[in-house]
């Protein structure tokens, strides 16, 4: 049996669906769908495969009290408040924190692999830099609260000296099909998508550091299926443990992505570059770039896809608003 939370969110409903193309469906899945405002986060569970579902409250308590009785391979923890403006620090302490922190132990308890999302908001400045060394982890200063969050229970993991039995992935800016559900906190691909199509335009945001011209700031966006190959990698080797990046170690400009788009949809780049909202300008990483030696070293080989080649395939879903 593999668990996997936030498994009808964006990162997890992929990694489910990677495994049911492997033949897995020996799969229990958690996350919150139940309610208002939910109806998208479902449609990302809609043909997978899986033998139970949990809503993450019932899936706690059944951690805390210790009623779980199957045999446990891996627990995928993909599950978290995501969202880099929400402003509830006791939330995120609960939701992300303790809520990791009691899976991770129960899963250690259980000497199950445990693989968990962690963030490269972590990095907040990059002024650390972007390696995923010990050393590194532990001078970071997140910008934001969910930064912070995943600061914490790396730090946790560093502290509490079980870095040699978990695998905690960095995630940078990833993009790719059943991210629909997520509003604001889209990729700006799948935000942009309808009106470059519909006129022929695309609003990206000024630059107020003179080091960067306006659409030039820089991310390290990563195709989601590559994101769930790494994932799979750790799955497939479990003798593999530590902290690591999830990018392509290579950094392009919001303008290339621009053009990446405009390319797929077959029109002329048209881009409109507007103020950044002011509770943003301090907050706003101007670069990241994922150190990716540490993933190379442990046998990691495969080749990432192109930014290019990734936005033409995921416009292919964004057409038809076809989930993976």
């Amino acid at each position: 049996m593999i668990i996997v939370t936030g498994a009808a969110g964006f990162i997890g409903s992929c990694v489910v669906a990677k495994l049911n193309e492997r033949g897995r469906s020996d799969l229990t899945l958690v996350d919150h769908i139940e309610g208002e405002g939910n109806d998208r986060k479902k449609e990302n569970l809609k043909n997978k495969k899986y033998a139970r579902y949990y809503e993450k409250t019932d899936f706690l308590d059944n951690v805390v009290q210790d009623r779980w009785r199957d045999d446990v391979e891996a627990v995928i923890h993909m599950g978290a408040c995501s969202s880099t403006t929400l402003q509830d620090a006791d939330y995120f302490q609960r939701n992300n924190f303790e809520y990791t922190r009691h899976l991770a132990r129960w899963a250690l308890k259980r000497k199950a692999r445990f693989i968990y999302a962690s963030s490269a908001a972590t990095y907040g400045d990059g002024s650390a830099g972007y390696k995923d060394d010990e050393a590194t982890i532990l001078r970071c200063k997140p910008l934001n609260l969910y930064g912070q969050s995943k600061q914490k229970f790396d730090a946790w993991v560093l502290e509490n000296k079980v870095m040699d039995r978990v695998v905690g992935l960095k995630f940078f800016n990833v993009f790719g099909p059943n991210e629909y559900h997520k509003g604001d906190m889209r990729s700006v691909v799948a935000k942009a998508y309808q009106r470059v199509v519909e006129e022929g335009k695309i609003a990206l945001f000024k630059s107020y550091n003179t080091a960067y011209a306006d659409g030039e700031q820089k991310r390290d966006f990563i195709y989601v299926k590559d994101a769930v190959d790494i994932v799979m990698f750790f799955l497939d080797h479990p003798e593999v443990h530590g902290i690591f990046n999830v990018g392509t170690g290579q950094a392009c400009a919001w303008n290339e992505l621009a053009s990446a788009l405009f390319q797929a949809v077959g029109k002329k780049p048209v881009i409109e570059y507007i103020e950044m909202p002011e509770t943003l300008r301090e907050r706003y990483q101007y670069f990241t770039q994922a150190d990716m030696t540490k993933l190379r070293s442990r046998g990691y080989a495969k080749p990432f896809t192109p930014l290019i080649q990734a936005v033409a395939d995921y416009v292919g879903y964004l057409k038809v608003q076809r989930y993976w």
